[in-house]
């Protein structure tokens, strides 16, 4: 059987989510992973879908796989960590391919492949969620209304109608976010910061105040420069903001070592403390009832005809319903599902490897973002 679109790393949350958005927009997806069990609910309710073990660090499997199935658009889901990996494959295969997002090392690599892309006439857009991804394409639109940029700032923030603690998304890369150097662009030169030596509070329209910090593992840094350096751009940081009933839960759980990347050996096995928690934490199910709510936000400073200016955007994402065990995690899953149709209907028809704020045709993506009831706001007016 032939597929529209592959999705690696289709057994996670955002793998899931986008699969079941393609799914239900009619096209035909293989789901691919390590853990069938976690997607037997959609391949008992579509017939337009099947499952197929892959591993991305076997980048041969996952090109035969590619291959094997024929279809010419694949979605990397998996951990950002093996995004160049799942690149790798579909450049063998030749196809064109997207993922959520990687540190900013990982991002110079994908982005280095632009001239082999463009050779092999195939596009890879990497950073497709929501920061990287909603924040890139609400840039791209402030940005052209501008002469000079001087300051970027862009972040998130969100909280649920219950406080308790429920997985806001990929623990491992939450982990990294607390704990990792947070890089910042100051005056055009790239520092790193403690993360928690920057904690503010800060009020957020929908979402209220919040504990908000610099954080790392975030592209934005790199790659907003890398297409508006030419603007003049000389800061940019990225912030994060946490509920206090989610920030104070992964602060112990670092502070108890559960964040640990150094194996320990139980019983003749070696694992990490981090793979063991993130794990464990899979398991812990939104309560009945249970709601979130996230801001997503790119503040631009610059000048228009010499005056100055400014322009926030806001991008607010409520729980969907018969998407509520996603939460607000639709915001990442769903835009990199509008971002694959565009490539499969010609929408995004540039060869080369980039990111969002490059390639992705603002208004036609932010419509498909209303359809899913996130509202875009421009300086404090919705725009879509």
């Amino acid at each position: 059987m032939e597929f529209d679109f592959v999705v690696f790393g289709a057994t996670g949350l955002q793998g899931r989510i986008v699969s079941r958005d393609l799914l239900e927009k009619g096209y035909s997806v293989l789901m691919c992973g390590r853990n069938k069990s976690r997607v037997e609910d959609l391949l008992k309710r579509f017939k337009n879908t099947d499952f197929e073990y892959v591993d991305l660090n076997d980048v041969k499997n996952a090109t035969e796989v590619i291959k094997k199935f024929k279809s010419n658009v694949v979605v990397n889901c998996a951990e950002g960590d093996m995004n160049l990996n799942a690149l790798r494959a579909c450049i063998k295969a030749g196809v064109h391919s997207l993922d959520l997002g990687s540190d900013i090392p990982l991002t110079k690599k994908q982005l280095s492949y632009d001239k082999v892309m463009k050779k092999k006439g195939l596009m890879h857009i990497t950073g497709c969620g929501s920061v990287p991804g909603i924040g890139n394409v609400m840039l791209r639109h402030a940005a052209e209304k501008f002469d000079t940029i001087e300051t970027i700032e862009v972040g998130f923030a969100w909280d649920s109608n219950m406080k308790t603690f429920v997985v806001p998304f990929s623990m491992p890369s939450i982990f990294e976010e607390f704990t990792g150097p947070a890089p910042q662009l100051i005056d055009k030169k790239m520092i790193k910061v403690d993360p928690l030596n920057t904690l503010i509070k800060t009020h957020y329209r929908e979402i209220g105040q919040q504990k908000t910090f610099n954080i790392g593992h975030h592209p934005e840094t790199y790659t907003f420069y890398r297409y508006y350096a030419k603007k003049g751009v000389k800061n940019i940081k990225f912030y994060a903001g946490f509920p206090n009933h989610s920030f104070e839960k992964i602060m112990t759980m670092i502070e108890l070592g559960f964040a640990s990347k150094d194996e320990i050996e139980i019983n003749g096995v070696k694992i990490a403390p981090m793979d063991y928690s993130s794990e464990v934490l899979k398991r812990i199910k939104a309560p009945e009832g249970y709601k979130e709510k996230e801001n997503l936000w790119v503040d631009i400073y610059g000048t228009k005809e010499k005056d100055k200016k400014t322009i926030k955007m806001t991008c607010i994402v409520p729980s969907l319903r018969d998407w509520e065990d996603a939460g607000c995690n639709i915001d990442t899953g769903l835009p990199a599902s509008i971002i694959a149709q565009m490539i499969k209907t010609g929408v995004i028809n540039e060869p080369g490897s980039h990111s969002p704020e490059g390639v992705v045709p603002t208004g036609p993506f932010f419509t498909e973002l209303r359809k899913r009831k996130m509202r875009v706001y421009e300086n404090g007016k919705v725009i879509n």
